[in-house]
């Protein structure tokens, strides 16, 4: 009898002992969580939820990775909505019924852990109809996960430049995408309670909802401004050619008119049809950024030309030819001559275009002329894409 009492007892201990080290565990794990959002600077500035429901009321959630795993019926790569250089996206549905975009980052990508920290810091407060919502993340097992809010049409990137079908974006719907995006980056630098430029704004880190209002999304290599903060210098210059200014390329320069630089190429690019860095065609050169083909036409009078013929007839040409006019405005050498993003967006919206200033050349008419010459003194066969990288690489 004895050695069954003492059985017992020695079991109800061990069980207490073993409840104990569980409770334990789960609320040092919590804990550990709970420093976690101090330190990316998400309690106090946005509610949680340890439980990872993802209720669409709450503002950011801690998901588990069980929820996540259950939402992407176990990262099915069915699910798999592409690959970048953070790791996979896949869609998932939460419990809620709220559909979601899933971004895992790879184990092996150090530089996706700084863009995780960095992304959370800065989208968890922020709020604006154009800028993409992060529903919150998961931190879990060593697991570093973001979940968005589930875009159902792409990027800008796959409605401008896939093959060209019936469904081409119509002149009023890239107007309003035009809008949307000086709508949401004027935001970032002047309107939010933090002045943020984001370095790396092109098509694909624009996100269509399923009424084709823009989203600016990726937010991995933003800055936070100062108030009194006007440009910063980078050793490490990280972007996208073809979208980033001259004076970051070069020297790793950086403000608020390096983003009108890109805005302004992005511009270009939704009214013409044509990514920048599409240099030959059956007809030669016809790189909106290499061969300086917006801002000769316009110059001479020819600025519909550049105008992309998948537009119906709907399309208004004067608002057609004044969008390249800002968009060359912005482009523009000099960071000083280019015009606020507060100043674009009253562009954009002004219906009278006569009070626009003439652009001066844009910066890379100058690369193009310092190319041509390179190639005319080498006397070799490469090609415009080569000489310019060659160019943009030079410190």
């Amino acid at each position: 009898l004895w050695l069954i009492i003492s059985g017992v007892i020695t079991s109800t201990v061990l069980f207490i002992f073993l409840l104990v080290y569980l409770s334990w565990k789960r609320k040092t794990a919590d804990s550990e969580q709970v420093i976690l959002l101090h330190e990316l600077g998400v309690v106090g500035d946005a509610n949680f939820d340890l439980n990872g429901q993802g209720n669409v009321n709450n503002d950011f959630h801690l998901f588990s990775f069980k929820h996540i795993a259950s939402a992407t019926s176990n990262f099915n790569p069915s699910n798999k909505l592409g690959q970048g250089g953070f790791g996979p996206v896949y869609k998932g549905k939460l419990p809620s019924g709220l559909e979601v975009a899933i971004k895992r980052l790879s184990t092996s990508s150090r530089q996706g852990l700084i863009e995780f920290k960095n992304e959370v810091r800065l989208i968890a407060k922020l709020q604006h109809d154009n800028l993409v919502r992060l529903v919150g993340c998961c931190i879990e097992n060593g697991e570093k996960i973001l979940v968005y809010e589930y875009l159902p049409n792409k990027s800008l990137d796959f409605s401008l430049f896939a093959p060209r079908d019936q469904n081409a974006l119509d002149w009023k719907k890239r107007l309003d995408i035009i809008q949307g995006i000086a709508q949401g980056l004027l935001y970032l630098h002047k309107y939010s309670r933090l002045k943020i430029v984001h370095r790396d704004l092109k098509a694909s880190n624009i996100l269509l909802d399923s009424e084709m209002n823009p989203k600016i999304s990726d937010f991995g290599l933003a800055k936070i401004f100062h108030p009194n903060e006007s440009r910063a210098i980078t050793a490490r210059v990280a972007g996208t050619f073809g979208y980033m200014s001259p004076e970051y390329a070069m020297e790793g320069v950086f403000s608020t008119k390096s983003d009108v630089f890109s805005f302004g190429v992005l511009l270009l690019e939704i009214v013409s049809g044509k990514r920048n860095n599409h240099f030959h065609d059956e007809e030669g050169p016809s790189s909106l950024l290499a061969w300086t083909q917006a801002w000769e036409l316009w110059r001479e009078g020819r600025g519909l030309e550049l105008v992309d013929p998948a537009m119906d007839d709907g399309m208004c040409q004067n608002e057609a030819v004044k969008c390249i006019q800002i968009g060359l405005l912005c482009t523009q050498e000099n960071p000083r001559d280019r015009p606020s993003m507060l100043e674009v967006a009253s562009m954009i919206y002004n219906n009278d275009s006569s009070q626009l200033p003439s652009p001066n050349r844009p910066a890379f008419y100058y690369r193009l002329q310092e190319a041509t010459e390179i190639i005319e003194e080498q006397e070799e066969n490469w090609t415009v894409n080569q000489v310019t990288i060659t160019e943009m690489n030079a410190r």
